[in-house]
This record gives structure tokens, C-alpha cells and sequence, in this order.
């Protein structure tokens, strides 16, 4: 199952890797790709084994310290 999902505020390598340790430690989270915009909104492509709840998915976006604006299943 694929979620995608926009996430403000990553600026470069860093915050993509703290964003991706985040997400990948959501249970049934199998693959993170982020495409990285440094003057916007970064898209990013969960890849996951169930259905992921837009809470624990901002949760784990907050905790890395970046906000998602939008979600998409």
C-alpha cells in the first residue's frame, strides 16, 4: 500500500534521513522515498504493508520536526 504525503520545512540530506528514520519506525512500514524540494513542500512516498493513520504518519513527521500539509492514500 502506498501513501503519499507533503511534508514542510526539509531543507537538505539531513532532514530527509531524520524524516525517513521516523517513518520507518512506524509498524508495517516497509520502504520511504522522499523527493527533496529545498524551497517548498518535499513529497514523500510511504511504502507499507497495512493501512497507515494520518496520526501516527504526523506523529512521526513532528517528531522528526517537520510538518505534513497534505495526504493522499
Amino acid at each position: 500500500m502506498k501513501t503519499i504525503v507533503d511534508i514542510s520545512g526539509m531543507t537538505c540530506g539531513h532532514c530527509v534521513a531524520s524524516v525517513t528514520e521516523e517513518l520507518q519506525s512506524i509498524d508495517g512500514v516497509e520502504n520511504v522515498e522522499v523527493d527533496l524540494n529545498k524551497s517548498g513542500i518535499s513529497t514523500t512516498t510511504i511504502t507499507s504493508s497495512k493501512k497507515l493513520s494520518d496520526a501516527e504518519i504526523g506523529e512521526a513527521v513532528a517528531e522528526a520536526g517537520y510538518l505534513v500539509v497534505a495526504n493522499e492514500a
